[in-house]
């Protein structure tokens, strides 16, 4: 008899339906106002990654609760952008400080990457000489790491596969500067000539 109400609470709980958990990919994240914040895009279990449409907001798991079978968060939309917002200024103000010519650049897989050769500001190129070559990356493409380090947002391999050899003894600059270079010889070339 025993084993019989264990059969049919067995089949009665495997009969109902899975509800959805807030770490799904896809659950929609509601705010206190009742308004939609954004969807779920990761999680992995400590952290639920919603995006607003503005950001991919990190939120902690355990920030969620299910009410009314809709998973919330105590903010609204506007609250969590807001917050993004400063800390997306804050990273990149800790990144503008180290971006300098001659900083150590590490990959994101955290291996020694090179070296800022040049920061062409008028272009948004700056230049990482490695082993090899040279690669030339934009501002976006730099954080510092937890440590304070200056890190390329690539891998060691993506940095290798795009790292472009330099010939003994030629000139490395960016295309801004190459433009200035030529304009400065234009210049002396013309004043040569007027002297000739």
């Amino acid at each position: 008899m025993k084993f019989a109400k264990l059969a049919l609470l067995a089949t009665s709980i495997a009969a109902m339906p899975i509800a959805a958990h807030a770490q799904d990919v896809g659950t929609t994240v509601y705010g206190n106002d009742e308004a939609a914040i954004g969807t779920v895009t990761a999680a992995d279990g400590t952290t639920v990654t919603v995006d607003t449409g503005n950001y991919k907001a990190p939120l902690p798991a355990n920030a969620l609760a299910e009410r009314e079978g809709r998973w919330t968060v105590n903010a609204t939309k506007a609250q969590i952008d807001q917050m993004m917002e400063q800390q997306v200024a804050q990273a990149n103000q800790k990144r503008d400080a180290a971006l300098m010519q001659g900083a150590a650049v590490t990959s994101a897989d955290g291996q020694p990457a090179g070296t800022i050769y040049s920061i062409d500001n008028d272009v948004d190129a700056i230049i990482v000489q490695r082993e090899g070559g040279i690669i030339t990356l934009k501002r976006e493409h730099f954080a510092v790491d937890p440590n304070g380090s200056l890190m390329a947002l690539f891998s060691m391999e993506q940095l290798a596969a795009n790292t472009v050899e330099v010939p003994d003894g030629a000139e490395i600059s960016t295309t801004s500067q190459a433009a200035t270079i030529d304009s400065d010889v234009e210049t002396m070339e013309g004043e040569m000539e007027d002297e000739g």
